[in-house]
């Protein structure tokens, strides 16, 4: 399995300088590194110091490096998808359409960049995947990806299992899918083998989100007021994917103790500038990316005294609104959704009390 390092933080604070550094630096350590871009302008191209391609190519030793470009990686999942199909249906319909003609709608480009980090993951071909990406909420998004979408599959087949429309349908679904399906049809649609295959596909992602050994973020900052806000906003928003921030890497700045304050109990790495095409000064001052584990975990369950601990730096109680609509707690902080999925000693219990303490929220059932 590989880490997957990303860095957030506000725009011209260094983050694609930090990303290539911190490749280089694990190169040098005889680890095999993917620097993964998502920019596809050719700013990239000249910070990495080389024309760069859709398919990844050397730039040094145990160090590849691939420039994402949505349309290519549309193309290549469509052809996937319509193997797909012909495998389920008995009268593929997509065959018809190719995806050379496909064009790349708002949101998509996140989803291709997410599953094409998921491939190289799981090719088994580097120890460390390094994705330069926005930096922002759109990484964030695209991180929680696979918790919002198993979210919605598990609370939209209880709905519809629960309804009217599937009880007075499901005499007929049987037959008729027969019809049509090249696979055997039990009656409930969310529990078919290519929608089981899709939700195997998201527990996986979930798990190593939640799993610092092998996601995590750190943040990038200046002194400058705007840069420090923006990187403590984004740290209690990356706790609402469940995704761990290792520490703070200040460029081309000093320490100070307002920094060092705003993002206790995280590690704070200094970075100097850099001047020339020489990146030692750089990759001798990053932090080292694998300690992630010791810093708060996002969410943490005791069930013993059945409360739920929720990290959230950077927001109070009058940002944070808890609802229980269902059997799931929904947790709102700045622009981000968590649906707390309970463990079963706690599944079905309602909130009795929630507050904030040391950065926490706690929930008690």
């Amino acid at each position: 399995m590989a880490l997957v390092l990303t860095f957030l933080g506000k725009g011209g604070t260094g983050r694609s300088t930090m990303a290539i550094a911190a490749a280089k630096q694990f190169a040098a350590e005889g680890k095999r590194v993917l620097l993964v871009g998502q920019d596809p302008s050719p700013a990239f191209s000249l910070l990495v110091g080389m024309p760069l391609s859709a398919d990844p190519q050397d730039l040094a030793i145990h160090l590849q490096v691939v420039q994402l470009q949505s349309a290519i990686l549309l193309e290549r999942n469509w052809e996937e998808l319509k193997k797909q199909e012909a495998q389920y249906l008995r009268t593929p319909f997509f065959k018809a359409v190719y995806g050379q003609e496909l064009g790349v709608l708002p949101g998509m480009d996140m989803a291709l960049a997410l599953n094409a980090i998921r491939e190289y993951e799981a090719s088994g071909n580097y120890d460390v995947i390094v994705y330069d990406g926005n930096g922002d909420q759109a990484t964030l998004r695209m991180l929680g990806m696979p918790e919002v979408l198993s979210w919605y599959i598990r609370r939209f087949r209880q709905v519809f299992l629960e309804s009217d429309l599937a009880k007075a349908l499901s005499p007929f679904l049987q037959p008729i899918a027969a019809s049509v399906l090249n696979v055997s049809w039990s009656g409930d649609i969310f529990n078919q083998p290519a929608m089981n295959q899709t939700n195997n596909i998201l527990e996986q992602g979930k798990a190593a989100i939640a799993d610092p050994n092998r996601v995590v973020a750190y943040l990038v900052t200046t002194e400058e007021a705007g840069a420090v806000a923006m990187a403590k906003y984004l740290w209690g928003s990356a706790q609402q994917v469940g995704l761990t921030v290792g520490g703070v890497l200040v460029n081309r700045s000093n320490v100070t103790e307002t920094i060092r304050s705003e993002f206790a109990p995280l590690p704070i790495s200094q970075i100097p500038m850099r001047s020339t095409d020489d990146w030692q000064p750089l990759m001798q001052a990053l932090p080292d990316f694998t300690q992630a584990t010791q810093v708060p975990k996002p969410i943490t369950v005791n069930v013993a005294d059945r409360k739920v601990y929720l990290f959230l730096p950077g927001f109070d109680k009058k940002q944070v609104k808890l609802t229980q609509y269902g059997l799931e707690v929904t947790v709102e902080a700045g622009d981000q959704r968590r649906n707390i999925f309970l463990p079963p000693e706690l599944y079905g219990r309602q909130v009795t009390g929630a507050k904030f303490q040391d950065g926490y929220l706690v929930i008690s059932f």
